[in-house]
């Protein structure tokens, strides 16, 4: 029989260096960086971002994309046209290796051009007229659900004033009424701007009751009641202890905002208070195909189809970003 081996007190346990090599150390995760992984997850929310990503590409290298295809957005190509008939010679609106879309009756634009220009207009339009809605907004709700008090009754009854409001009345009579010079500002400037307004100025009230109410909720918490107790001022309250923790619901409700003011501006432009011809809009390709629609239907579906994928693109994300910054709303 062997003698057993001497054992020294305490040599028995590994040292924690010994169990932990070669393993990775593991790491706090942010907020940030949890919602990323559960956004990650979400397979519809990433299809969703990319179809996004794609369309503002395109819109910002729109003059690119219709140089390599070899289109234009305004030029006529009566030759494509049928003079007795004023449609487009040969099938599906005369779709060709030239003009993948077709080309418009009567003057022959090409289509594709259109469209991606018409990119241009609608989300540069929705992009503006959210930031103007979410800045107007989110100031309005820090400061109705911090103050609270009278503050709190005006401005909810403010709100109140601007949900009632006959805003497509409104955008009619207004963009009739304005001058062809402002502050400037002509021609598609103008237009743009004053739709942006219209849109922008109108639609904080949304995003301002879901302020509003966060706001309420956070103002309770203790790191604002420590805040409060170590002398901090008002200002630094709002806009360092309490609006950090509003960029999830602002990030999320800016993403469903944005597919509405899509809608809204291909609504007006439909009307005829959009941007003025020729300048490329979804709205006004549809108002122009809505005539054709009994003999040749192909001119609305480039227009409409390219408002449905990016409203749904788009509230395919929000609703992806909404799941990923707040657990809880599934």
């Amino acid at each position: 029989m062997s003698t057993p081996l001497e054992v020294e007190p305490g040599s028995s346990s590994a040292q924690p260096e010994a169990v932990l090599e070669g393993v990775r150390k593991i790491e706090g995760r942010s907020l940030w960086q949890i919602s990323w992984m559960r956004l990650k997850r979400d397979k519809v929310a990433i299809a969703g971002g990319i179809i996004v990503l794609l369309l503002i590409v395109v819109a910002i290298f729109a003059p690119l994309i219709c140089k390599i295809v070899g289109v234009t957005p305004n030029d006529f190509h009566q030759d494509l046209v049928d003079p007795s008939l004023q449609t487009p010679i040969g099938k599906l609106g005369g779709m060709s290796a030239d003009h993948p879309f077709g080309v418009e009756p009567v003057n022959g634009r090409d289509i594709f051009a259109r469209i991606v220009y018409g990119a241009r207009i609608s989300l540069l339009i929705a992009f503006l007229a959210t930031l103007l809605s979410v800045v107007i907004g989110v100031a309005m709700g820090i400061m109705a659900g911090y103050f609270g008090g009278w503050i709190d009754t005006l401005i909810s009854r403010l709100m109140d004033i601007f949900l009632a409001f006959p805003l497509v009345l409104f955008a009619l009579a207004l963009v009739g009424a304005v001058p062809d010079s402002i502050l400037g500002l002509q021609g598609d400037a103008l237009r743009v701007a004053l739709i942006v307004f219209i849109i922008g100025f109108f639609s904080w009230p949304y995003i301002g009751r879901i302020i509003r109410g966060q706001t309420l909720s956070l103002r309770e918490r203790e790191f604002v009641d420590a805040a409060r107790s170590l002398g901090a001022r008002r200002p630094y309250i709002l806009f360092t202890e309490l609006l950090p923790n509003l960029i999830a619901p602002i990030l999320v409700y800016a993403t469903l905002l944005i597919p509405t003011n899509v809608l809204f501006e291909a609504g007006l432009s439909y009307l005829g208070v959009g941007v003025r011809p020729p300048t490329a809009s979804w709205g006004d390709m549809l108002s122009i195909a809505a005539n054709w629609y009994q003999v040749n239907p192909t001119y609305m579906i480039w227009p409409g189809l390219s408002i449905f994928v990016t409203v749904l693109a788009f509230n395919l994300f929000g609703d992806g970003l909404r799941d990923a910054l707040d657990p809880r709303s599934r």
